[in-house]
């Protein structure tokens, strides 16, 4: 499993780095599109093989994405677990332990932190899973950090219609993610909000998570409408970064685990395991639960890849259009241009 997890990436660097003897050219394109100078020269990757650097990169990169598919394997166990245990401590049912009054609770415990002992293995896990992701992602970045430097400093300029494709592939995904915030799927954690003038509400909008349920605008493209523009943003954002080997190990890396994430995260509902999303469970039980059926009916109308639920009939192409948040998703593409073109000033401030 290590050695196709060191496989894969170099694979993808292989077929996407510029050949040594590749003469760069740069056609003329309106100043609107062109790149600006400053980012489309970039270091060439002379090498086909992976140095020691890129080596340990590999290794935090599968480290990262084995560790959460793993605790992903076994989530209903750990929480279970944990919830025993916040149990045996009086963390649970603790009355002093809520939410500010202005932040909404969800669907099962309001504003209290721990109104259960399932609610608590799920909040404790969550924190877990933050701690994990902090220490292999972090350090898998430093060790890019580490790996940008050793390939010198030979300049060779990209094809500017490749990298301002890149540019507006990752400014699209930024978009498309920050729209899906708006347009939330039950199995993303993104809360769901409404118009309410019920006790509870807050400047008359109340937090309602099963609106999630209802099949509209970008979930009925995916049910993953957040994480999977994870997929082309990585790999743009491997060839604006510099189009090295380390390039797609992290960044292409992130690309193969989102794919891996989203279909794990299918297999729980599809097995029946543990909860989704915020909180919506997935466990068979004697008893159908309304919430379990919505979910149910969700995941069939709905496709892992996209656009397929649209190409076989569950879905209309006429109400994705009519749905979209295109709003947000227009500024969302503007924002990310901006983020994109930061962040790589800021790598390429870093690798020096």
């Amino acid at each position: 499993m290590k050695r196709l997890g060191l496989f894969l990436p170099a694979a993808f660097a292989f077929n996407c780095c510029p050949h040594p003897n590749h003469q760069s050219f740069r056609p003329t394109t309106s100043k609107l599109f062109r790149a600006d100078s400053s980012h489309r020269k970039r270091r060439p990757s002379l090498h086909l093989s992976l140095d020691a650097a890129d080596q340990n990169l590999s290794a935090w990169v599968l480290a990262f994405a084995s560790s959460h598919i793993g605790m992903s394997a076994i989530r209903s166990q750990l929480i279970s677990s944990i919830g025993g245990v916040s149990d045996s401590l009086n963390l649970v049912g603790n009355e002093g332990w809520t939410l500010p009054s202005y932040w909404p609770g969800d669907n099962t415990g309001g504003n209290k932190i721990f109104p259960d002992q399932l609610t608590a293995g799920r909040q404790v896990y969550r924190a877990l899973y933050t701690v994990v992701s902090f220490i292999t992602l972090g350090s898998a970045f430093a060790t890019y950090l580490d790996s940008s430097v050793h390939y010198g400093h030979v300049s060779l300029e990209q094809s500017t219609q490749v990298y301002n494709a890149c540019l507006a592939a990752a400014s699209l995904c930024f978009g498309a993610a920050i729209a899906s915030l708006f347009n939330a799927s039950p199995l993303g954690l993104m809360p769901s909000f409404e118009e309410s003038d019920s006790d509870g509400a807050i400047a008359g909008i109340k937090r309602d998570d099963r609106i999630k349920f209802t099949t509209r605008g970008l979930t009925r493209l995916t049910r993953h409408p957040l994480i999977l523009p994870v997929v082309p943003w990585g790999f743009a954002t491997a060839y604006l970064a510099g189009n090295r080997p380390c390039d797609y190990i992290l960044f292409g890396g992130l690309s193969l685990y989102a794919i891996a994430g989203c279909y794990a995260q299918d297999l729980r509902v599809i097995r029946e395991e543990g909860s989704v999303g915020t909180v919506f469970q997935t466990e068979a039980r004697e008893e159908e639960s309304e919430e379990r059926a919505q979910l149910r009916a969700f995941f069939a109308n709905t496709s892992f890849v996209p656009f397929k639920a649209v190409v076989d009939g569950r879905q209309s192409l006429d109400d994705v259009i009519r749905e979209v948040p295109w709003l947000q998703f227009v500024l969302g593409t503007i924002i990310g241009r901006l983020l994109e073109l930061r962040l790589l000033s800021l790598l390429e401030s870093w690798s020096v």
